[in-house]
């Protein structure tokens, strides 16, 4: 049984920083893209980041150049490092994982809350 577990959410003031690690564990082949999905109240739940097995990052355009993504292959672990969160950043942020031969798998998500 796969499970992404999630951790490192909480409240933080706008301009301050988060870093959030998921740690997938289970029996799970070969893993392809790793990242993380958000979804605030009332909207659809959207990319925020990913990197797949080689390296390559894509970030949604609201998140460029305050975000960073990152994994420890071996580990099977991804992280978001969050920085000058601002308050539209508030959402459920979801980990994410897609295998090689297509499989997706989600974790069970951690908030996020940006308030002063």
């Amino acid at each position: 049984q796969v499970q992404l577990v999630e951790s490192g959410g909480g409240l933080v003031q706008p301009g301050g920083s988060l870093r959030l690690s998921c740690a997938v564990s289970g029996s799970i082949a070969s893993i392809n893209i790793m990242g993380w999905y958000r979804q605030a109240p009332g909207k659809q739940r959207e990319v925020v980041a990913t990197i797949d097995s080689g390296g390559s990052t894509n970030y949604a355009d609201s998140v460029k150049g305050r975000f960073t993504v990152s994994r420890d292959t071996p580990k099977n672990t991804v992280y978001l490092q969050m920085n000058s969160l601002k308050p539209e950043d508030t959402a459920v942020y979801y980990c994410y994982v897609k295998t090689r031969r297509g499989f997706n798998y989600w974790g069970q998500g951690t908030q996020v809350t940006v308030s002063s």
